[in-house]
Parts: C-alpha cells; structure tokens; sequence
C-alpha cells in the first residue's frame, strides 16, 4: 500500500490542483479541499463535527408526531390497556 501512494505522489506532487484533478477526473474543488485539509489537519479523514448532537433525529420527531396523532383517535380504554 505504501508503494502505491508513494508513487501516486511522486507523479502528483508537482503538478497543479488543475492537472491534478484533470488527471484523477475529478472536479478541481474537491482537490483543493483535500489539500487545504491535509495541510490543516494532517489528515483526510472526516473529523467529528464540534457541538451536542441532536437528541432526536428529524424523522424521529416526524414518527413521534405520527404516532402522536394516530392515537388520539384511539380510545381511553385501548391506551391504558397497551400501558
């Protein structure tokens, strides 16, 4: 594997983010992102997004009102029983 991205950099490495995506056929800001990523981080991998993530989903909150909705026109009776 070290070989293979060795010589993709070898051929790589001095070439415009132009030549470069025009060779990988790829759009060119999606090269630029890479490189401003790997010169930031280090790394290419996706990082965990910073903040408390959400505590329902949208289509959780979707099903809730759904299910919400659906049993109001159930009974009293058929509720408490499922309780």
């Amino acid at each position: 594997m070290q070989t293979a991205s060795l010589n993709i950099c070898e051929r790589l490495c001095n070439k415009s983010i132009r030549e470069i995506s025009l060779l990988l056929n790829i759009p060119w800001s999606t090269v630029s992102g890479i490189i401003i990523k790997w010169k930031q981080l280090r790394t290419t991998a996706t990082q965990q997004p910073s903040g408390r993530s959400r505590k329902m989903t949208e289509r959780g909150q979707r099903m809730l009102k759904h299910t919400v909705r659906r049993s109001r026109q159930l009974s009293v009776e058929s509720i408490t029983k499922d309780l």
